[in-house]
């Protein structure tokens, strides 16, 4: 059986966390399970991936984080998009559906 799942062009992976952080605030790993679920299992976002992608939209102040109870009673830390975080992912959405517009295009052609 074929692997469908498939890797993430640089700069992919803030706009997807942006996206599912624009529902509801989450924890890291919640975060990855959603994208997981949403994609059916094609992203596969591991923790050494998400948390340093979290930090980082942290530091240009795309989201922020507060202390809070997950699901199983354990202490995590939970992000929530950020008024320039909702900006930076409106940007961002629009930039993909530009590219796909033309990558459509491209592939289309011939």
């Amino acid at each position: 059986m074929a692997d469908d799942r498939m890797g993430l062009p640089q700069g992919t992976l803030d706009v997807l966390i942006l996206k599912t952080l624009a529902l509801e605030p989450l924890h890291g790993w919640a975060v990855s399970e959603r994208l997981q679920q949403i994609s059916h299992d094609t992203l596969r976002i591991g923790q050494g991936s998400i948390y340093p992608a979290l930090l980082r939209l942290q530091r240009k102040g795309w989201i922020k984080a507060s202390w809070g109870t997950s699901e199983n009673n354990r202490r995590a830390k939970y992000y929530e998009l950020t008024r320039a975080g909702r900006r930076q992912l409106e940007s961002g959405v629009q930039g993909w559906k530009r590219l796909s517009t033309v990558m459509g295009r491209v592939l289309n052609e011939g």
